[in-house]
C-alpha cells in the first residue's frame, strides 16, 4: 500500500490526522489480513458488508496510532485515486459512517506527521489491545500474503527478473526434468495450482480470487498466487519461507489463469 505524502485532519471526539489508507472490499483488500474479504473483515472485528469499508491509518494528538473504519468506502477510494496522482484530498468521512476506531496499526506506515509526537499504540486500558504489522523475521500466513501484496505491486520488477523463456516453459515438469525446473515442481506449487483448479468447481468466499491493476490474486489455505492472466505466475507457500516460485506458461497455466479471471469479475 503506497503511503499519501500528506496528512488529512479528520474532525472527530479527537482531531486524528491521517496518514495513509486502504480499501477493504472484496475486490480490493490488505492481503495480510486473510485470505478472502469475510477472513479480512474478521480479523478487524467487521461484519462483512456487501459495500465495505475504507481503512483510515493516522495518529491523533498525542501520537497515538489508530485506525480508523468507514462506511464510506467510495469517499477513501476517491482519496486514495486522488493522492496517487499526486493531488491533495480532504479525506474527512461523516461521523454517522464511523464503524470502529481501533488501537494501532495492521500494516507498516512510513508517513510521519510533523509537530506530533512519534508514533505509539495507545494505552491498553484505554482501548484493548492494539493492532500490529507482522513480525517479517518469522514466517507464516500473514507474511505470505504480504509478500504476495508485494509482488502484485511490483509485478513487473520481480517479472523483468526473469528470462522471457520462462513464458514457454512447462507449467507441470515431469519429476526426472532437468534442475532448472526444478523450481516449479515444488509439491506444494502443485498442490497450490490443484486448489486454485478446483475454485472453478467451487467458488471461494468473496475476495479469495480478485484482480487489481491487470495483476490476478489468489489465495488458499498455505499458498498464495500472483499472476498476470496473459503470462507467467508467482506462488509463494508457507511451507517455503521466504520462496517466491515462478510457474511457467506451460499446457495448463493459460487455461487455470483465464478460470481464475472469469472468477474474479464474477458478482459475489
Amino acid at each position: 500500500m503506497a503511503a499519501a505524502e500528506h496528512a488529512d485532519r479528520v474532525e472527530d471526539d479527537e482531531a486524528l490526522f491521517v496518514l495513509t489508507a486502504a480499501m477493504l472490499t472484496a475486490e480490493r483488500f490488505p492481503g495480510v489480513l486473510g485470505d478472502d474479504y469475510p477472513a479480512a473483515c474478521e480479523q478487524l472485528g467487521l461484519d462483512p458488508l456487501p459495500g465495505g469499508y475504507g481503512l483510515m491509518f493516522g495518529q491523533d494528538g498525542r501520537g497515538a496510532r489508530w485506525t480508523v473504519v468507514t462506511t464510506d468506502a467510495a469517499l477513501v477510494a476517491c482519496a486514495l485515486a486522488a493522492w496517487d496522482c499526486g493531488l491533495e484530498y480532504d479525506l474527512a468521512p461523516q461521523e454517522d459512517t464511523i464503524a470502529a476506531s481501533l488501537p494501532g496499526w495492521p500494516l507498516p506506515v512510513a508517513v510521519a506527521v510533523p509537530d506530533v509526537p512519534d508514533p505509539h499504540d495507545p494505552a491498553e486500558e484505554e482501548a484493548g489491545p492494539a493492532l500490529a504489522p507482522p513480525d517479517v523475521s518469522v514466517w507464516g500466513p500473514p507474511q505470505r500474503r504480504l509478500g504476495a501484496d508485494e509482488i502484485a505491486v511490483h509485478w513487473h520488477e520481480w517479472r523483468d527478473q526473469l528470462p522471457p523463456s520462462l513464458a514457454a516453459a512447462p507449467a507441470d515438469p515431469p519429476p526426472d526434468e532437468a534442475p532448472a525446473a526444478a523450481e516449479i515442481s515444488h509439491p506444494g506449487v502443485r498442490r497450490a495450482l490443484a486448489e486454485a483448479a478446483e475454485y472453478a468447481g467451487a467458488p471461494p468466499p468473496p475476495g479469495r480470487i480478485r484482480t487489481t491493476a491487470g495483476t490476478l490474486r489468489a489465495d488458499g489455505p498455505g499458498w498464495s498466487l500472483v499472476a498476470r492472466p496473459d503470462d507467467i505466475a508467482f506462488v509463494l507457500l508457507d511451507e517455503a519461507p521466504g520462496e517466491v516460485m515462478p510457474v511457467g506458461r506451460g499446457e495448463s497455466l493459460p487455461q487455470l489463469l483465464e478460470a481464475l479471471d472469469k472468477l474474479a469479475g464474477s458478482p459475489s
